[in-house]
């Protein structure tokens, strides 16, 4: 999953269950500017924080192929 694809994936759960962020970060027990950083796609996060974040919509970080132009060479 790339970072976009993550963050617009948190984002989109999020509302669609109606969920602020201070729910969401209530609810999975990380903090809110844990849930704004994963929404604004930052690039160095807890895995772990993550996965507690993404357990609440029933996903999972996971490794996949790297799709040909979209390697992100920063």
């Amino acid at each position: 999953m790339a970072q976009d694809d993550l963050s617009d994936f948190v984002k989109g759960e999020r509302k669609k269950n109606s969920l602020t962020q201070e729910d969401l970060a209530r609810m999975t027990g990380v903090g809110l500017r844990f849930i704004r950083d994963l929404e604004q796609g930052k690039a160095s996060l807890r895995m772990d924080k993550v996965n507690q974040v993404l357990e609440a919509f029933g996903a999972k970080l996971s490794p996949g192929p790297i799709l040909k132009g979209k390697v992100d060479e920063s």
